[in-house]
């Protein structure tokens, strides 16, 4: 039974039903093999800019991904992927690539989820448990500051997508980190962030049913299904307590230099 619920909480690692007000149906990449699939275009910065259409894509994993699935991948131009998944995770269910397609793993923070176990049981909510995870920096460096190198070195023309097992937490914390370096609004972000509520409906909802008949409480297994604006404010909270400033985080932590931030905005907004 054990292994039954790690092996759920894998698919479910990556934060309760807190539904986005609107999905812009555009963002939607419909792919049959990868759910939560979809484009970071079109977003608003604080410099009146948009973040440009079919540049930067999020998912969660890739590795049933169909053949039609990747012909449209290639057509998107996607030629670099970036894996956050640890390395268990990724021994099981291997990255379906595009064609000609570079691929990183990251998989710094995604350790062993077998340590949870003993809390499940007795919990009421995961709340506290979520938050923890969002608010630990230690991994962060070693997780995101490789994927802006990355994102620094594509070429104009091409695509980047990046995931992990769900779509939802480690890549959702990415794209938070992404968004905020070019410029998009703190309150836009977090409705990105939301976004994986809707994206991963009928998906949650199979997990928590799951979840609920191996022992776990509903409330819990709502906390782990889905993500909340708490749990990722919980990120931010950690940033400014420990470097004063996001900015600050991405200038020692990332290395991103203010020409380096400049070079993010011109190659990804528009």
């Amino acid at each position: 039974m054990k292994k039954n619920i790690i092996l759920f909480l894998s698919l479910v690692f990556s934060a309760q039903f807190a539904f986005a007000s609107v999905i812009d149906s555009t963002r939607a990449v419909a792919v049959k093999g990868a759910t939560n699939f979809r484009d970071l275009g079109g977003y608003e910065t604080k410099q009146g800019t948009h973040v440009k259409w079919n540049k930067l894509f999020r998912s969660g994993e890739i590795s049933k991904l169909t053949d039609a699935d990747l012909m449209m991948l290639d057509q998107k131009h996607i030629r670099f992927v970036v894996d956050f998944r640890g390395n268990d995770e990724v021994a099981k269910a291997k990255d379906r690539l595009p064609k000609n397609a570079g691929y990183l793993q990251l998989p710094a923070g995604s350790e062993n989820l077998g340590s949870w176990m003993a809390q499940m049981a007795k919990m009421n909510s995961a709340d506290s448990l979520m938050e923890s995870f969002y608010s630990q920096t230690s991994h962060l460096k070693a997780k995101y500051q490789p994927f802006f190198k990355a994102l620094l070195k594509q070429p104009d023309s091409s695509a980047l997508l990046f995931h992990c097992t769900a779509g939802k937490d480690r890549t959702g914390v990415g794209a938070a980190l992404l968004l905020y370096a070019l410029g998009v609004p703190e309150e836009t972000i977090l409705e990105d962030y939301l976004l994986s509520n809707e994206f991963r409906k009928e998906e949650n909802e199979k997990m928590v049913k799951g979840m609920v008949q191996m022992g776990i409480k509903e409330k819990v297994a709502k906390d782990l299904a889905g993500v909340k604006r708490e749990y990722l404010m919980a990120t931010y909270n950690a940033l400014i307590s420990k470097y004063g400033s996001v900015d600050e985080f991405l200038k020692t932590e990332m290395e991103l230099s203010n020409n380096d931030l400049a070079t993010l905005r011109k190659k990804y907004t528009n």
